[in-house]
């Protein structure tokens, strides 16, 4: 019988503890593709300590240009990535109402638009895992799966968001949570 594949997209993948020392540690990744060819994920908590227009040489508009850059991921650093999201995305392809983008061209056009309830996310790098990989990292309990939600994508502040999503894990991760950075200082 054929094994089935579940795909993790639209969940977050969480640092359980058990990535210290790796380029991964207390990050969390959304999946934003995962399928029997592999899986594309973004790091939502690794602020590069740039702005976008500091980065990315191209005529932005000033809004995107002054947001905050992020670091997707440790593959190919210049390959830009961007989460969007509005109140209403008919073709979101991540979730409901968020959607995934690479085009510069596209990237320009959200810019220019004026939805005051659009929000915008841009990411240097990305993750990405070989066909089946993800699936034995999950096996091996390197990764803690929880839904994402647009809320969790834009409204936590990323420094808080690790720690966040632990707490709505439930009760059994608030030892996690709260968890110095560095345990021997505990």
């Amino acid at each position: 019988m054929a094994k089935t594949h579940k795909s993790l997209k639209g969940y977050l993948l969480l640092d359980g503890g058990n990535l210290r020392g790796s380029w991964f540690h207390r990050t969390v990744v959304l999946v934003c593709q995962h399928d029997t060819d592999g899986a594309f994920g973004l790091v939502l908590n690794r602020d590069s300590g740039r702005k976008v227009g500091d980065a990315l040489v191209a005529d932005l508009p000033e809004r995107i240009k002054e947001q905050t850059l992020y670091i997707g991921g440790p593959v190919q650093p210049t390959a830009m990535s961007y989460l969007h999201t509005d109140d209403y995305l008919p073709d979101a392809n991540v979730l409901p109402n968020l959607n995934v983008g690479h085009s510069l061209d596209e990237l320009i056009e959200l810019g220019e638009s004026f939805s005051p309830t659009q929000k915008i996310r841009l990411f240097a790098g990305y993750a990405g895992w070989s066909p089946g990989q993800l699936d034995d990292e999950i096996k091996r309990k390197a990764w803690l799966v929880h839904p994402a939600s647009v809320r969790l994508v834009f409204d936590v502040p990323p420094a808080d968001l690790w720690r966040v999503v632990l707490l709505e894990k439930g009760p059994g991760y608030v030892l996690l949570a709260h968890s110095p950075e560095d345990p021997s200082v505990n």
